[in-house]
């Protein structure tokens, strides 16, 4: 069990929570995994993962149901994170998607709901639908999901001159970035840090592909990690600008990724993992998994 708290985020409100969160991508597909699944939530919240981050895409809502029977009575926990389907977000669309995500979580709102990617509907829209669901309190605020600089700079003109009054602006991106996928840290995650802005990453060991990579193996092994751990607190070293939802499909896996908050990366992991995986030196177009 990890004996370290987890770090935290601060978000443009003020609100704040823990930098490594729970994911739920691909969780609630297999009935015969629900009790696991639960119980790793579960276990989660145990250990002060209480950043629970969904989405209606994730089994068509399979995810949600289960992060609803997961935080049953444990609701004023969590921060709950969801996300709209692109193809929803319209002014109404955004609206309705939300409640039905409500709905199947149990729950009467969202800490943070996020535009999954952008889509064809008018930024406009979208924000003007956001801003009503934080104004009747369905939301605390909203962000976005795989949005470029490129993305927020016509977020922006959404929000601003000729947008919907009063609004807020984005809370997060959640966007991929791990080891291997580090384009963000040339210009989305500046841009991010003078906004004030957390990013919060997802796959963090790039769906399992880092796992086997021979440096990561070896240098966890040095330290005497496993290489999910590293990558974990390779991440998490840029908290509180960065935080992390991770996938956990059992209680072995949850408390493995909660013991990578005591991971101590020391200068010798730093200069081996920065020569295999070096920082991007241009923008690197963002990446999608």
């Amino acid at each position: 069990m990890t004996t370290t708290a987890p770090p935290t985020v601060t978000f443009p409100d003020g609100r704040t929570a823990p930098a490594l969160g729970q994911g739920t991508w691909y969780l609630g597909d297999d009935p015969r995994r629900r009790a696991a699944e639960l119980e790793a939530i579960r276990t989660g919240l145990d250990l002060g993962l209480t950043l629970v981050d969904t989405a209606e895409m994730y089994g068509d809502g399979a995810a949600e149901a289960l992060v609803g029977e997961a935080i049953a009575g444990r609701r004023d926990e969590v921060f709950l994170v969801s996300k709209v389907l692109p193809g929803n977000a319209s002014r109404r669309g955004t609206v309705d998607a939300c409640h039905a995500s409500l709905r199947r979580l149990g729950t009467d709102r969202l800490d943070l709901y996020l535009l999954h990617w952008r889509g064809g509907h008018p930024l406009s829209d979208t924000v003007e639908a956001m801003e009503a669901l934080v104004e009747e309190g369905a939301i605390g605020a909203w962000g976005v999901s795989n949005f470029d600089v490129d993305d927020l700079d016509d977020l922006s003109v959404a929000t601003g001159a000729g947008g919907p009054a009063r609004a807020s602006g984005p809370h997060t991106d959640q966007v991929l970035y791990n080891l291997a996928r580090r384009g963000p840290e040339f210009d989305l995650l500046p841009r991010l840090r003078a906004d004030g802005v957390p990013l919060m990453a997802y796959s963090p060991v790039d769906h399992g592909e880092l796992l086997d990579h021979p440096v990561v193996v070896s240098v966890a092994r040095d330290l005497g990690v496993t290489p999910a751990q590293l990558a974990l607190a390779w991440v998490l070293r840029l908290a509180p600008d960065v935080c992390v939802a991770v996938k956990a499909g059992s209680v072995a896996h949850t408390r493995e990724n909660a013991a990578a908050l005591d991971v101590d990366l020391d200068d010798q992991a730093f200069v081996q993992l920065e020569r295999a995986f070096p920082a991007p030196t241009s923008a690197v177009p963002l990446e999608v998994l």
